[in-house]
This record gives C-alpha cells, sequence and structure tokens, in this order.
C-alpha cells in the first residue's frame, strides 16, 4: 500500500517557521524548507488537527497566536463541535477542531490527529488518480469528500472541492503560484491534476 511519508512546507525563513511549529506542537507532523516561489492568496490546502476536547483546540490555538499566527476563524461551537483556523506566519492555513462540545479533562495541547486537505478541481478525478497511484480509499461521500487509508503515516491525506476548503477556512479561493508544499511518498515522484508535487523519499 502507497504511504504518505512526509509533509514539507516551503517557507521564507526556515529557522522561524521551525520555531512557529515546533511552540504550536506540529513540530513531528511537518518539515520546512527555503523557498521564494511567487504565490498569492489561497495554495489550495490546509493542515487539520484533530483534537479530544474544546480545551484541548483553545491551547493549540493560544500556542500558536502566541507564536505568530493570524486568526482567520475564531473558536467557536458549531453543529458539528467545536473549532478554530489559524494562519501560520509562513501562510499556511491550520484548522483545530473537536466533536466533541464538552471537555472532559483538563486542557493540554495534544493533537490526535493531523490531516494534509487538498483543496481540488474535483474530488473525484482526483480520487482516481490516487488510487491508480497505489492509495487505498479509507472514506469516500461522492465529490465532496475523499480520505486515504495512510496507516503507516503521522499525517492522513484528505481531498476536498477548492473552493469549499476556502470557505470552511475562512479564506478567498482565488490564488495563484506555487502551493509551496511537498508531499513525499513511496508512489515515485509526480504531479498530481491540481499542481500538488510529490516526491520520493531520497535514500
Amino acid at each position: 500500500m502507497t504511504s504518505l511519508a512526509s509533509v514539507t512546507l516551503e517557507v521564507p525563513d526556515p529557522t522561524t517557521a521551525d520555531a512557529f511549529y515546533t511552540a504550536f506542537g506540529l513540530g513531528p507532523y511537518v518539515n520546512v524548507c527555503a523557498s521564494d516561489a511567487p504565490t498569492t492568496g489561497f495554495r489550495g490546502f490546509a493542515l487539520s488537527l484533530v483534537v479530544s476536547q474544546p480545551g484541548n483546540a483553545d491551547a493549540l490555538i493560544g500556542a500558536a497566536l502566541d507564536a505568530g499566527a493570524t486568526t482567520l476563524k475564531p473558536a467557536t461551537k458549531s453543529f458539528w463541535g467545536y473549532g478554530g483556523v489559524v494562519r501560520a506566519p509562513d501562510g499556511t492555513i491550520c484548522k483545530i477542531a473537536t466533536s466533541k462540545k464538552k471537555d472532559t479533562g483538563p486542557a493540554v495541547r495534544h493533537i490526535d490527529q493531523v490531516a494534509l486537505l487538498l483543496g481540488v478541481a474535483d474530488v473525484k478525478a482526483s480520487k482516481r488518480f490516487y488510487v491508480d497511484r497505489g492509495l487505498a480509499v479509507a472514506k469516500s461521500f461522492g465529490g465532496k469528500y475523499v480520505e486515504f487509508d495512510t496507516p503507516s503515516s503521522a499525517v492522513t491525506l484528505a481531498l476536498y472541492p477548492h473552493r469549499a476548503l476556502a470557505k470552511d477556512t475562512g479564506v478567498p479561493p482565488e490564488g495563484t503560484g506555487s502551493h509551496r508544499i511537498v508531499i513525499g511518498g513511496d508512489a515515485g515522484t509526480f504531479t498530481d491534476p491540481d499542481g500538488f508535487v510529490w516526491e520520493a523519499p531520497s535514500v
């Protein structure tokens, strides 16, 4: 089964970005490398951090803001749970959420799951593309959402419609230039239909 081995964010200042993601708690999940590739607006992806209770979401959002993030959506209750969205200093969008509406214990900065959400033009077409490259589907809801089975990876891969992901994270859908992200995996080196770059892990 094809696995997702790494997520590398291309950032203007790797030292600053590394300090931010370490303080935020995402250090074990993402890598950073230097890049000044032109990019404007929505970069077409977001990192989704799933936590077990609202207090944990608040703790992580607070850590992100203290480390230099800005708020895209303030943390709030909704019909599905509780959560908010922040933008890292390098521009990466991070969604922090829980399906729970009440705390059951002391708040801790603990992340239960991280997912890389790719905003794509055609979810069904992108699903076929990735299945052809060996990824197994874990969940699929037509053209609205697909989650792949990546049991050996620290990060789950999922597909959303581009506009829906932009709306969900609180940003306009328009964007041009580089996605500024490189996905590492054993499916080889390729670029997907939406321009997301995959690279085989270096030996």
